[in-house]
């Protein structure tokens, strides 16, 4: 399992927790698990997110390895220069 924190506004979408679990071994896992456990959360996925990984900053980065002992933060897309 991997432990996923929630940023912002994305807390309010999933039930307000903070933290949530799900089983996965890369980012796209990651998204279908959020988005079939909080169903809330599937339009702002589908807008765009970002995922920090081990304090990286990735987007559309599907299929980078996520290992349960990684440090994963997903938040609304971001954008910026």
């Amino acid at each position: 399992m991997v432990r996923v924190k929630l940023w912002g506004s994305l807390r309010s979408l999933a039930d307000g927790q903070e933290y949530v679990e799900v089983d996965a071994r890369n980012f796209r896992q990651i998204l279908d698990q959020l988005e079939e456990k909080h169903p809330g959360l599937k339009p702002q996925i589908r807008r765009g997110v970002s995922f920090a990984l081990d304090g990286v900053i990735y987007r559309d980065a599907w299929f980078t390895k996520v290992d349960e002992d990684s440090e994963v933060v997903l938040m609304p897309y971001m954008v910026g220069g």
